[in-house]
């Protein structure tokens, strides 16, 4: 059985033991939000272990800097990663975000406690909570995040009611 892109990463980022959660769009999905999202968000965690680990999972991988459509070639190592905080990329056809910081709530340290855990193929993953991504999309402030707050507004409140 053919893995999805967002678990291809998911699984490879666990597997280098690199402190991370999803974020962005995913994390909703995760959680049960009928949105569509066209990238998968990590959150990493900024420390230099980390950095470099994220670094060296990533390794060898097709990998370019996303600037709209366009793509700006880059290697990806732990001196390019720590000389910057948030990276929007394309991986060969995919997007990826990864993101040392994320808007309105702040980076991995901030949020990692109150994230929920997932198994997702057969791997436990911190995914944010279904509050936070309200929270960064209000902060973005972007017509495309101000659509999706109404419904997830509405899952935060079935999840509320449910428990």
């Amino acid at each position: 059985m053919l893995e999805s892109y967002a678990e291809q990463i998911l699984a490879t980022l666990t597997e280098a033991e690199v402190e991370y959660l999803v974020v962005g769009g995913i994390a909703a999905v995760l959680q049960g939000a009928t949105v569509v999202t066209q990238d998968i968000d990590i959150c990493y965690r900024r420390t230099r272990e980390n950095v470099d680990k994220l670094a060296s999972a990533l390794l060898g991988r097709n990998l370019s800097l996303r600037i709209g459509e366009d793509r700006l070639p880059i290697e990806l190592d732990g001196p390019f990663l720590w000389n910057g905080c948030n990276f929007t990329l394309f991986d060969d056809d995919e997007s990826l975000d990864l993101l040392g910081e994320t808007s309105g709530i702040g980076g991995y340290d901030q949020v990692i406690d109150r994230a929920v855990l997932m198994e997702i193929s057969g791997r436990v993953i911190h995914v944010l909570a279904i509050a936070d991504p309200i929270e960064t999309k209000r902060a973005a402030g972007r017509p495309k995040d101000l659509a999706v707050l109404p419904i997830l507004e509405e899952l935060k409140r079935l999840q509320e009611e449910g428990s």
